[in-house]
C-alpha cells in the first residue's frame, strides 16, 4: 500500500484532491476544522504528502500550524498565492499547483486549462489529478512557477474587479470592455510586482489571462 497523503480542507476543492489521490492508491487522512494538526501527526507521522486544501483567508494560521517535519510535503493551492504567502511562515520548497479547474456543489470539476505544478511532489499531483481526467503540466522551476502565479492572480483579480462595474462573462468582458479589463489588468500587475519584487512582461501575462479566457468564454465576471 502507498503511503497516506493528509488533506488539510474537505470542501469542495479538498474533494477533487481526495478523489485523486485514493484513486491513485494512496490513503486520504482527512482534517477538519478544529482537529490539532499536532495529534494528527501523532496518527500519521510519516506521510507522503500535505495538501493544505483550506480557503485564503485560512492559510496562514494553517501554515503557522503545520509541523516543520511537514514542510517539504506541503501541497499548497489556494488562489491569490504568492511566495511570500509560504516564506513567511519559513516554508522553503512546497509544491504549488495554479488550479485552473472549478468544483461547485453538485457538479464535478470544470477544466479552464491545464493546470501548473511545480516542487517535490509535482509528478504526485500529477499523476493524481490525471486520474480524474484533469490535466496538468509540470513546470521547470520556480521562476516559471512564479510567472504563471502572477497570471492566475490577474486573471482572478481583473474578472472579479472589472465584474463590478461589466457584469456579464469573460468572453463579454474582452469583445466589449477590453480597454476596461486593460485597466483594470494594468493596475492588478502594478500591484503583482511590488508584491514580488520584480516584473514579468505585461504582454505575456495579458496573453495568460486570454487564454484562461477563452478556456470558458461563459465564466461569470
Amino acid at each position: 500500500m502507498k503511503k497516506e497523503v493528509v488533506l488539510i480542507g474537505v470542501g469542495e476543492m479538498g474533494g477533487v484532491f481526495a478523489r485523486g489521490f485514493l484513486r491513485s492508491g494512496h490513503p486520504v487522512y482527512p482534517v477538519e476544522q478544529g482537529m490539532a494538526l499536532s495529534e494528527v501527526k501523532k496518527k500519521v507521522g510519516n506521510p507522503q504528502a500535505v495538501i493544505v486544501a483550506v480557503g485564503e483567508k485560512d492559510l496562514h494560521g494553517v501554515l503557522d500550524a503545520v509541523p516543520k517535519s511537514w514542510h517539504d510535503r506541503l501541497i499548497l493551492l489556494q488562489n491569490e498565492l504568492l511566495p511570500r504567502d509560504w516564506q513567511a511562515h519559513q516554508i522553503k520548497d512546497p509544491t504549488v499547483i495554479s488550479v485552473w479547474f472549478e468544483k461547485k456543489i453538485g457538479q464535478d470539476a470544470k477544466v479552464l486549462i491545464p493546470s501548473i505544478v511545480f516542487g517535490p511532489h509535482a509528478q504526485l499531483v500529477k499523476d493524481a489529478l490525471g486520474t480524474l481526467h484533469i490535466p496538468c503540466a509540470i513546470v521547470e522551476n520556480a521562476e516559471a512557477l512564479l510567472f504563471e502565479l502572477v497570471v492566475k492572480n490577474v486573471y482572478i483579480l481583473t474578472v472579479n474587479i472589472a465584474g463590478l462595474k461589466t457584469g456579464g462573462t469573460v468572453g463579454e468582458l474582452w469583445e466589449k470592455h477590453q480597454a476596461f479589463a486593460r485597466a483594470v489588468a494594468e493596475d492588478v500587475m502594478d500591484i503583482q510586482f511590488c508584491l514580488i519584487g520584480k516584473t514579468f512582461k505585461r504582454e505575456d501575462l495579458i496573453a495568460g489571462m486570454v487564454k484562461a479566457f477563452h478556456g470558458d468564454l461563459g465564466h461569470k465576471c
